[in-house]
């Protein structure tokens, strides 16, 4: 990578799904280039001859950090500084006040301002490729688990039109006994007519005998029997809830497909042991931790950097006497859902985590609040095991907080 001292040539790339325009401008702010290429690889190749032909001092601003764009960018040996969109559009307004906005311009704004202010960015490294393929399958698991909840959603609001006894029946609709049991009754007649024994040999079959809900499902069985809906309704909306039924098993048997091969790509990498050994995230929220992350130590150059990643460390605003603090909402959303989850789930199995939160509670703090500061918090820590590369040891951490006089450890120990 082309250290700053060494870029000659300024590139704004204002990409498209099927075309891109490029806008080139020399140190004094000069268009040295300006032409649009296709999204093919002829147009790539024309992209390629004109690095050629300015030198290896070719720097990139793009408005994303990721994809084929990217990819292409940084296989033809330049130097790639990526812009949010809320940045590029502030640039594009520096640039031209009057508001007008096309393609050119667009692309026009953000070569000059890599000129002006590239100096102080930050340049993508080339990513490893294990981590982008693991960050890609667990940002579509995320989306089919995301479908998974829609298609509930949908089947619990046709239930509820037609057979609210199989509501009470089953409070968790992402467990396949659940959809088993629509398979097997469909509507309340299906389940008074196969009788009581038949009801009890699908509880046993299905393992839901259990003496804390069986009494409960039996006078389920008793409910739902004496419930009548129109013939026309009960018709539609079986029909319609025993497809959302065997949607969801498709749909479960793909997400199911996804976490093995996750598991096992996030087997392979380096780190895995490292991310593995965090409280409470587990095999499911670990391997989105390190995806998001990744594997680049030079990425963050403290805490603070992935904790703005992260979208755990407030927004202040300071005008005269006025100060205000906000939630950040500019942040990477994955990794500020995974953070959550993973906080949530510490609090079960990490005691300072759990008194922590209580404490923040008891300060007002509502549920989020909380659970944001806790993240903030974990955030920390795993930024300095990851930059020694060593795993999460209750104990050292406990002896740190003993060594700063953490208040956590003094209450926990109260």
């Amino acid at each position: 990578m082309q250290p700053w001292s060494k870029i000659t040539h300024y590139a704004g790339f204002d990409w498209a799904h099927d075309h891109h325009e490029v806008v080139i401008v020399n140190p004094s702010g000069k268009i040295v280039a300006d032409f649009q290429i296709e999204h093919t690889a002829e147009g790539w190749q024309r992209w390629r001859e004109q690095v050629a032909v300015l030198g290896p001092g070719v720097a990139a601003c793009v408005e994303t950090s990721q994809g084929v764009v990217v990819e292409q960018l940084l296989e033809s040996g330049v130097v790639v500084y990526p812009v949010s969109t809320t940045s590029a559009k502030s640039y594009c307004q520096r640039k031209v006040p009057s508001g007008n906005k096309t393609d050119h311009v667009d692309a026009w704004s953000l070569a000059d301002a890599l000129r002006v202010d590239g100096h102080g960015w930050k340049a993508l490294a080339k990513e490893d490729p294990l981590v982008a393929e693991l960050r890609l399958l667990c940002r579509d698991e995320v989306a089919l688990i995301q479908e998974r909840t829609a298609l509930i959603n949908q089947l619990q609001s046709a239930l509820r039109e037609y057979y609210p006894a199989a509501l009470e029946a089953f409070e968790d609709w992402t467990l396949p006994s659940a959809w088993a049991f629509l398979e097997a009754f469909p509507t309340p007649q299906a389940l008074a007519s196969a009788g009581k024994r038949k009801w009890e040999k699908f509880l046993h079959t299905e393992r839901l005998a259990r003496p804390q809900t069986y009494e409960k499902r039996m006078e389920i069985f008793a409910h739902a029997t004496g419930f009548v809906s129109g013939q026309a309704l009960t018709r539609a909306k079986s029909r319609l809830a025993l497809a959302r039924a065997r949607m969801l098993r498709v749909l479960q048997s793909q997400i199911d497909s996804y976490r093995a091969e996750i598991e096992k790509l996030f087997a392979q990498h380096p780190d895995h042991d490292l991310f593995g050994s965090l409280p409470g995230a587990g095999p499911k929220i670990a391997p989105r931790l390190l995806g998001e992350i990744g594997s680049d130590r030079s990425r963050f150059e403290d805490p603070t950097a992935l904790q703005c990643l992260a979208g755990t460390a407030p927004v202040s605003y300071q005008s005269g006497k006025i100060h205000k603090v906000y939630l950040r909402r500019h942040c990477n959303k994955l990794l500020r859902h995974a953070v959550h989850l993973w906080a949530n789930l510490s609090r079960q199995s990490c005691p300072w985590a759990a008194v922590y939160y209580e404490q923040l509670r008891t300060r007002g703090k509502n549920h989020a609040c909380a659970l944001r500061s806790l993240g903030q918090r974990w955030l920390k820590i795993l930024w300095k095991m990851w930059q020694t590369g060593t795993r999460y040891d209750a104990e050292l951490h406990a002896r740190n907080q003993l060594k700063h006089g953490s208040w956590v450890l003094k209450i926990q120990h109260a």
